[in-house]
């Protein structure tokens, strides 16, 4: 991994831990529900992405060949509309462990399916990851609510497969622009029947400038930065980092929000970003053929 790649990537997800937060307050503390929240942060992405790539961003954007450039916006407006409702019905902890789950069980199976082969470090990485997460979140779980399980597990799958299909863009902006402007649309009918037909309320307060944090920083130019690192990184490999973004959001949930700081939170965070770590490192310096050169050059020098 280069560094820009690096950088950019730690930039995501920073961006991804911070619209958890925006969302988190903006449906308890800023008292804004659920299908509200998701109009206005596409709406504002849309607006300021927009201006950015100007006519350019109604257009079909650019893509490697094969691409499927109007799957994106649907995907993100799914995934916009299952995370933000089913918030409602799930705690913090066991909403991020059903949507980190599905999104990196989409993502490696994606990658397996089109030929990548983590080896043992990888896959021993990985899983030390997921452990930490589970670690992270399990004293605090529930018997999660049905309908709010099977939201979350599809809006992971749709954050997957919008992740994978960044891989296939050209230019990022535009295409964040293109998937923002035509996502809207998609989610209207939904939010407008889920709500019975009524008009958004509490557009005035903290909750919503909330959700336009989260729509222009932490969505918009956030997804940006996501689709242009994605590029050089492998499905197994994507699907990892994003492990990370429950530690950085818990730690900005302290800060910000006053969550409590705990001993158990600290050596999550250790076991996940080492789990990170270790799966983001290069397979070949872990292989058979370079061992063996190892022992050799260690065996003369004895």
């Amino acid at each position: 991994m280069s560094l820009k790649t690096l950088v950019l990537t730690c930039l995501a997800m920073t961006a991804f831990a911070a619209n958890s937060i925006f969302c988190r307050f903006a449906l308890e503390e800023g008292e804004m529900d659920a299908g509200t929240f998701a109009l206005i942060r596409l709406v504002s992405g849309a607006i300021v992405l927009g201006i950015l790539s100007g006519r350019h961003a109604f257009r079909p954007p650019p893509v490697t060949d094969g691409g499927k450039p109007w799957a994106m916006p649907l995907m993100l407006a799914l995934y916009a509309l299952f995370f933000s409702y089913a918030y409602v019905n799930l705690g913090t902890g066991t909403g991020a462990l059903i949507l980190f789950g599905a999104v990196q069980t989409t993502m490696i199976t994606a990658g397996v399916l089109a030929g990548e082969r983590p080896g043992l470090v990888r896959i021993l990485g990985m899983a030390t990851a997921l452990m930490g997460l589970i670690y992270l979140v399990f004293p605090g779980l529930s018997a999660p609510s049905p309908l709010g399980a099977f939201l979350m597990t599809l809006a992971g799958i749709s954050w997957g497969i919008y992740s994978l299909l960044g891989k296939q863009v050209l230019n990022p902006v535009a295409a964040t622009a293109f998937n923002f402007i035509w996502a809207v649309p998609i989610v209207i009918a939904p939010i407008f029947f889920l709500s019975g037909f009524t008009l958004p309320t509490n557009l005035d307060g903290s909750g919503f400038w909330a959700a336009i944090l989260s729509g222009t920083l932490a969505s918009g130019i956030g997804y940006v930065v996501w689709y242009a690192a994605i590029k050089e990184l492998s499905p197994g490999r994507a699907a990892s980092v994003q492990l990370t973004v429950p530690v950085i959001a818990a730690a900005g949930g302290i800060l910000f929000l006053a969550e409590p700081f705990s001993l158990r939170l600290f050596i999550a965070s250790a076991v996940i970003l080492s789990g990170v770590g270790v799966a983001l490192v290069p397979q070949k310096k872990f292989s058979l053929k370079n061992i063996k050169k190892y022992d050799m050059i260690f065996l003369k020098k004895e």
